[in-house]
């Protein structure tokens, strides 16, 4: 193969798919070289080591994932249709998850807690632009007269992600969408609350 940005898109491509359904640490090398059909070599020569190809996969996932959302915000036209924009995406992925094997940001925590922290540092950042984006949406909100004054866009915030992807867990454990369904009313319910 001698398009080295096609090569770098299979790797990455190939990579995403393996550590988002087997998992970072039961995902080598081989696997992705064997199911990509590219040598070592070539994977070294777009990324340093496993560690470096595990933290760009991650951020490939994400950046599709938040990208959709982000799509969908800015074409919203009021802090509630914004918010709303993340829960439908979440009702959307119970349907047609955009990956196999979950939630590429929540399989990335769990496994990376304590025994990866390089990736776990990605993860943090990840996180933390998530929960700054829907803070901003409130704040926003707040200053043009679509939310209360006193609504705590960190705590909203937190209560959003901690509540949808835990329920996209209950999702893959369970084999049902009723959790999901069950989450994105109650938060419904507590965007309604925030509303002036």
């Amino acid at each position: 193969m001698r398009n080295p940005e096609l090569t770098r898109s299979i790797i990455l491509e190939t990579a995403c798919e393996l550590f988002n359904s087997q998992g970072y640490k039961a995902t080598s090398i081989s696997d992705i070289t064997e199911k990509a059909k590219l040598t070592k070599g070539a994977i070294y020569r777009h990324f340093q080591d496993k560690s470096s190809l595990e933290k760009e996969a991650l951020r490939t996932m994400c950046n599709k994932l938040f990208g959709d959302i982000s799509h969908c915000i800015k074409q919203a036209n009021n802090s509630k249709d914004k918010l709303h924009c993340i829960l439908n995406y979440f009702a959307a992925y119970g349907k047609k998850p955009p990956f196999s094997g979950g939630c590429p940001l929540m399989n990335a925590a769990v496994e990376s807690d304590d025994n990866n922290i390089e990736l776990k540092q990605v993860v943090q950042y990840i996180m933390d632009q998530i929960h700054d984006a829907i803070v901003k949406i409130i704040l926003n909100g707040i200053h043009h007269e679509q939310i209360k004054k006193n609504t705590d866009g960190k705590a909203l915030a937190s209560l959003m992600i901690s509540s949808l992807e835990g329920a996209v867990m209950m999702l893959k454990v369970l084999d049902t969408d009723v959790h999901l369904k069950n989450c994105i009313k109650h938060l419904e319910k507590e965007i309604d609350n925030i509303l002036i």
